[in-house]
């Protein structure tokens, strides 16, 4: 059979991106590869999985720092920390740069998937292509919802160096005709080809299932008009939204769209909360579990609850106020202390507390939920102990090389398409039973940690927070996103959007106020809004339009899709 020649570049590109099990079927000839040996799919495996399973420093800087903290989920800032909670909240440059650096880079390695199978490409296959448009949509909505006003348009266009900053709604615009034209493409069809044409479990989203790829499409679409709507100028929000409704959603047949973590290859390429939990050494990286979340889970008896977080370990707990020069050192002491037993009130904790001279002493019985508040500040620190708090699940903090059990990562999920419909049916914009669409939401978002759809229907039968068959439309919008936003844990950049969008949970989008508990930052308090550019967005002399059309480059600028 006749040799096709390949530059050696290519050629080293397909063998470190490729399976390992591919590697043993196409590396058999040093001197070349058959015709049918050859395909795009080898590029495939490694456009996906870094834009949900990054690299360790990405989790600990742009997920653990800034969105999985912006989204009430969980926090850091106890007395053996590194930093305190202010940190994320305070402008530092360079945990902002690891955020924009990682997805204002990302674009390229779906670019080159695109390039390669697109019309005249290399491994030109049309399906494949479609695959790599729904790709494309998926990384743009993650990074325009974090930044705003981000290239799009010109991105990656040959020839343009400096692209032009979109607004958010051409970029919502131009997802959606991507969505669209992948769908067209796919059709009915089911898989991208035959044989080495076939993209198969190179696919780590889909498994190579075209119909599931356009559900895929269709359920963000979704997600899209319904963020989309009521924002200024919106105008094609609503036709959107009824696209999308009229054509197949993620339900309980298709499940949920996810990515299961490959715990071989090096952390510096694909990492999980694990590594970054068992890696640095003491207690110094370690985070606990944010207080509304753990309350709302735990005030609903929320079978999910010990799936996501570890009881706190519990202990005896002295608080001393300490004199120097007849002076105590803390003048706040009190009001501190007292913050600290607000918050066991607050989670209906069993514990004591006993005065003994200066010394304050709460015990507390281990085996008890319990959140930490967000965003404490430096000062105090000394009382925030880290065994009174909640840890992550044991799937969370499941180190690389242990497979069967780790959490897998969420690409879309089955609950939040129910969850919208649910949504829809709520505003008036099409018809259905909403509660029976909430139901199936929260029996799939359960489904992903493997809760028995028993332990599902006993939540909804007994929990108000999963009852919309009576209330306010405004109370069972807020339900609604209440569930939402725990069915998004650990995809932290979706659940922080769901609370900017929503406003939900109201405590976590209302800030702090009180500098004596709270690290202020340089919001004064306020809600994040969005992250800042990195610090090299300036040298594209685009930026200063941006920063003109859309406000200033600070995390207090709301989005254009922001409630």
């Amino acid at each position: 059979m006749k040799k096709l020649s390949y530059i050696t570049g290519l050629l080293c590109l397909i063998i470190a991106v490729g399976c390992t099990k591919d590697f043993e079927e196409i590396n058999r000839d040093s001197q070349g590869f058959d015709s049918d040996e050859v395909s795009a799919k080898y590029f495939l495996t490694n456009s996906q999985v870094g834009l949900y399973a990054p690299s360790r420093f990405e989790y600990w800087r742009a997920h653990l720092i800034n969105s999985d903290r912006y989204a009430g989920h969980v926090d850091f800032g106890f007395n053996q920390g590194w930093w305190a909670g202010e940190l994320g909240y305070k402008y530092d440059v360079a945990y902002t740069d690891a955020a924009y650096g990682w997805l204002a880079g990302y674009f390229g390695n779906i670019k080159a998937f695109a390039d390669f199978t697109k019309e005249g490409g290399e491994f030109e296959n049309q399906y494949m292509f479609a695959m790599s448009l729904i790709m494309k949509s998926l990384y743009f909505q993650m990074y325009t919802d974090t930044f705003g006003m981000v290239p799009f348009s010109e991105a990656g266009v040959d020839g343009i160096l400096t692209p032009k900053y979109d607004a958010q709604i051409d970029i919502y615009k131009g997802i959606i005709a991507d969505l669209d034209q992948a769908m067209t493409i796919i059709g009915d069809a089911e898989r991208t080809g035959l044989g080495i044409d076939d993209v198969g479990e190179n696919d780590v989203y889909c498994g190579g299932d075209l119909q599931l790829w356009k559900t895929l499409a269709n359920s963000l679409k979704l997600r899209l008009g319904m963020r989309a709507l009521g924002a200024p100028g919106a105008d094609f929000a609503q036709t959107t939204i009824n696209q999308a409704l009229n054509q197949p959603l993620l339900d309980a047949t298709t499940g949920s769209v996810t990515m299961s973590k490959d715990y071989v290859i090096s952390e510096w390429t694909s990492s999980s909360y694990g590594d970054v939990w068992h890696d640095f050494a003491g207690l110094g990286s370690k985070w606990t579990m944010g207080e509304p979340f753990i309350n709302l889970l735990d005030d609903n008896n929320d079978p999910r609850l010990p799936v996501y977080a570890n009881p706190a370990p519990g202990g005896s707990f002295v608080f001393t106020n300490i004199k120097e020069g007849g002076s105590y050192t803390d003048p706040n002491y009190q009001e501190r202390v007292d913050f600290i037993e607000s918050t066991l009130i607050t989670a209906q904790a069993d514990y004591t507390l006993t005065v003994d001279g200066d010394d304050i002493i709460i015990d507390l019985p281990a085996g008890q939920y319990i959140g930490q508040p967000i965003r404490l500040n430096a000062d105090i620190m000394p009382y925030v102990r880290f065994e009174m708090f909640s840890t992550p699940g044991d799937a969370i903090l499941q180190p690389r090389g242990d497979k069967a059990t780790g959490y897998p990562e969420i690409i879309l999920s089955s609950a939040e398409s129910y969850f919208l419909q649910a949504e829809a049916v709520v505003r008036g914009i099409t018809s259905g039973d909403a509660q029976e669409l909430m139901a199936k939401g929260i029996i799939e978002a359960m489904k992903l940690w493997e809760i028995s759809e028993g332990d599902a229907n006993n939540y909804i039968s007994n929990s108000a927070i999963a009852d919309i068959s009576t209330g306010t439309t405004e109370e069972k919008l807020e339900k609604i996103a209440l569930q939402r936003w725990l069915a998004s844990y650990t995809d932290g950049f979706e659940a922080w959007a769901i609370v900017r969008d929503t406003g939900y949970p109201s405590s976590l989008a209302a800030g702090v106020s009180n500098p004596v508990i709270f690290g202020l930052g340089t919001l004064n308090g306020d809600y994040p809004q969005r992250l800042r550019y990195g610090s090299g967005a300036q040298a594209n002399p685009n930026y200063a339009q941006a920063v003109s059309q859309q406000g200033p480059d600070n995390q207090a600028t709301k989005l254009w899709w922001a409630k």
